[in-house]
């Protein structure tokens, strides 16, 4: 009996689809960094019993996204200087490695994943929101086309932290026009075989999130009120 053509029926715990609930509320800001996380609230608002709800925390825990204090509870946690750009140095690394891979691999494939992801940013320019979507969606069909899943893993996490940057520090970006522009250079460094390219593309756009993410706030004076030297 030949079963090779019979695929495995995916079966999802409770526990990991409450993880996915809690990961994305967070990665959209609607637990802020810092938020306490209540287990009778949000087991009633996800309709689950506290044992998987549970188990789902502690996964975010071992993720980093959620942090554990003593007799006081679970909370989202909080982002500084120093995590942004830790969480920007992983993605250059992980992103780099999988712009490698994709060198050696199949490059028109790789091509027409990005060209589509590029096209979805083209086509939302003008909502931040959804841009913001779209760029992540671009750089999470980088690491797939690579074809390492151990990549895709880390690459997947580090962009639920890049979220949690956006929304616990400053929420800048460039033009929607600038933001393209540099996406269409790394599809074009794929398309031709560039790893040069690609590897100098890829590093100067993390250091300009960095750089805008971290910004300081300029605050414009009062009407009337006597301007504040630079």
């Amino acid at each position: 009996m030949d079963l090779s053509d019979l695929e495995p029926v995916e079966r999802r715990s409770t526990a990991a689809i409450v993880a996915d609930r809690i990961r994305e509320a967070i990665m959209r800001g609607v637990f802020p960094p810092g938020t306490q996380l209540g287990e009778v609230e949000l087991a009633a608002r996800l309709g689950v019993s506290r044992g998987p709800l549970r188990e789902a925390m502690q996964r975010l825990v071992a993720e980093g996204l959620l942090r554990s204090e003593r007799h006081r509870g679970l909370f989202v946690r909080d982002l500084d200087a120093a995590d942004v750009r830790d969480v920007y140095i992983a993605r250059s690394a992980v992103e780099r490695a999988a712009g490698l891979l994709l060198m050696s691999g199949d490059r028109t494939a790789a091509t027409e994943r990005l060209t589509a992801a590029l096209e979805a940013m083209e086509e939302v320019a003008d909502d931040p929101v959804a841009l913001a979507d779209a760029d992540h969606a671009f750089h999470a069909e980088l690491v797939a086309a690579s074809g390492s899943p151990r990549l895709r893993r880390m690459a997947d996490a580090l962009l639920v932290e890049t979220r949690m940057c956006l929304a616990a520090l400053q929420d800048t970006a460039p033009p929607a026009d600038a933001l393209i522009t540099e996406h269409r250079e790394l599809r074009d460094a794929v398309r031709d075989g560039d790893a040069a390219r690609l590897t100098v593309v890829l590093e100067a756009h993390m250091a300009d999130a960095v750089e805008r993410i971290l910004a300081p706030v300029v605050v414009p004076p009062a009407p009337g009120s006597p301007a504040v030297p630079a």
